[in-house]
């Protein structure tokens, strides 16, 4: 339920609050006086698009804050979306929601006081309140929504066989592209794969291996400079470990360390400092050692073969020759090969490959046959209850010879929907299924069927579509139902009915309806005004909450405004009491 919905500086509307009540909240006021701003605000709040022409210039942005408590599966929902946008519910439930529009058009969402995404508004707006406008009256004229209005009351199983029959379609309509995709492109994709073809050969043959550029560089130039290398390696092992051919008998460093250790080893029993001296010349003799030896290894391992050299040239030779065709480096051109091998298989056009394809294209049709049929079978059964359902509660809003017809027929192939044959009968099928429904309106007895864009004037329509909700409503959905201006074109008893019908809803949702009607909104537990106000330069507008003298005075104005009428009021007065025994 929706507790309290604050509004500032949107149209006329500079700030004001709606405290709203469980049950039906009726929101009037004069025409251009700021009704339709609520229901933008709610928009705004409920993740709707941001219209930046609707903020006024001073403060230069609209907020609109609501606090949303929520119970059952629709509050365990909105509970946990919130969490997983790093927001908090408050300790008793509640969630503060907040958005922001600045005149630049900037936009802002605020959950529990956290920034998050529009969308989470959005989601949270899917579990907790349902709009329904004179534009979803316009919208219920297409037969894509009254078929998504017949399998919304078909329930959750119908959903289920839903969501599997769109699976398993996309999977049909991926495998017949890709084999139509093959055949068309044969040639092309041949061509493709000779290429790839021929690319992985070549580098087969040379047969990289990683980090191997690297290490044929480093070779090659130890062997250009092997001369050099050995001259230094020789005069730096001589250096450290003797052993000159010369007969010079110059000390070598591993030697004259030696002896010094010796020397301080001497005379450590006299002075300790010596001692860990000593220990400290040990450990560099011990190095100066491990150096000499591993310059030894250096000086056997170091190869000038000729031989060898032009075979590194020539295979640097050859990789160089890859990296010019297919990449940078050595990893880029195995790179290459693993997506070209992966592609090849993709280019994949032998016989027996499309043989596979077109059996699978096959197995997937029938597959999407026999669920199309029992989504079929499963519209058709709802539609029977759908219809009777509907027109028990157009009797009652003062249409008692009306009766709704939901038919469901096979779509027509040649739409340019795929076509397949569905008991018998060749239909165009889409992710939704191979039917066309349409709801048909007998408007007295006699009359043909007709679809409801031609057979429903402008007040039928309204009560179709609020009978439409009444049903929706006994099988679930949104706890939070807003009308705006549903009951247009309707007057008379079918305004009395329509208010009705609106308070019998508000026994299990929380209702907000904005209407011109007194009929209706005698009808509200809550009764809230939007009056304007041109006292100064700049028009605004504010909300109030009337009770009973000052509500009689505002359904007097609405019947014949003349808010000060004592015969207006005394007619509203018999009209509150009238709605009242029939609340009760």
């Amino acid at each position: 339920m929706l507790e309290e919905l604050r509004i500032t500086g949107l149209g006329v509307i500079e700030d004001t609050t709606l405290p709203l009540a469980p049950g039906m909240n009726a929101i009037t006021g004069e025409t251009g006086a700021g009704k339709t701003m609520v229901v933008t605000g709610l928009g705004l709040l409920f993740g709707g698009r941001a219209d930046a022409a609707r903020v006024r210039a001073q403060p230069g942005r609209a907020v609109v804050e609501g606090r949303l408590r929520l119970a059952g599966d629709p509050g365990a929902a909105v509970a946990a979306r919130v969490a997983e946008a790093g927001a908090e519910s408050e300790e008793d439930g509640g969630v503060l929601l907040t958005r922001t529009v600045t005149a630049e058009g900037r936009s802002r969402a605020h959950v529990g006081g956290r920034t998050v995404p529009v969308s989470v508004l959005a989601d949270v707006g899917e579990q907790a309140v349902a709009v329904h406008g004179q534009s979803d009256q316009l919208r219920l004229l297409r037969p894509a929504e009254q078929r998504a209005a017949l399998d919304r009351f078909a329930g959750p199983e119908h959903d289920k066989l839903l969501a599997e029959l769109r699976e398993h379609y996309v999977q049909w309509r991926t495998v017949s592209d890709d084999l139509a995709d093959r055949r068309r492109r044969t040639r092309e994709l041949n061509q493709e794969a000779d290429l790839l073809r021929l690319g992985l050969d070549e580098i087969g043959r040379v047969d990289p291996q990683p980090g191997e550029d690297e290490e044929l560089r480093a070779e090659a130039q130890r062997l250009e400079h092997a001369e050099g290398l050995r001259t230094a390696a020789q005069v730096a092992y001589q250096a450290v470990a003797g052993g000159s051919d010369s007969g010079d008998d110059t000390p070598d460093a591993v030697g004259l360390l030696g002896s010094a250790r010796r020397t301080l080893d001497g005379q450590s029993t006299v002075d300790a400092k010596l001692g860990e001296l000593s220990g400290r010349l040990a450990e560099a003799a011990t190095l100066a050692a491990d150096v000499a030896a591993e310059l030894s290894s250096y000086l056997d391992s170091l190869d000038a073969d000729p031989a060898r050299l032009q075979w590194l040239y020539e295979r640097r030779a050859a990789l160089r020759g890859l990296t010019r065709k297919y990449a940078e480096d050595v990893a880029g051109v195995i790179a290459w090969a693993d997506r070209a091998r992966t592609r090849l298989a993709e280019l994949d056009t032998s016989d027996e490959l499309l043989e596979e394809l077109d059996r699978e294209r096959q197995r997937l049709a029938g597959e999407v046959a026999e669920l199309a049929a029992a989504v079929t079978a499963g519209r058709r059964a709802a539609a029977q209850r759908f219809a009777e359902a509907v027109t028990v509660e157009l009797a009652g809003l003062a249409m008692p010879h009306a009766r709704i017809e939901v038919v469901v027929q096979p779509r027509p192939a040649g739409r340019g929907d795929p076509v397949l044959t569905i008991d018998g009968v060749e239909c165009g099928v889409g992710p939704d299924g191979a039917d066309d429904v349409e709801l048909r309106l007998h408007a007295h007895p006699g009359a043909p069927a007709l679809p409801l864009q031609k057979g429903a004037s402008g007040g039928e329509l309204s009560r179709v579509m609020l009978a439409i909700e009444v049903v929706f409503a006994g099988v679930g959905g949104p706890p939070t139902l807003v009308f705006d201006e549903v009951d247009a074109g309707v007057g008379g008893q079918a305004a009395v009915e329509i208010g009705k019908r609106l308070a019998r809803l508000a026994r299990a949702h929380q209702v907000l309806v904005v209407t011109h009607l007194p009929q209706v909104a005698a009808f509200a537990d809550r009764h809230l005004v939007v009056a304007k106000d041109t006292g100064g330069a700049v028009t605004t507008s504010g909300v109030s909450v009337v009770e009973r003298t000052e509500r009689a005075r505002e359904l007097a104005r609405m019947l014949a405004g003349m808010p000060d009428s004592d015969l207006g009021i005394a007619h509203a007065e018999e009209l509150l009491a009238v709605a009242d025994r029939e609340k009760a």
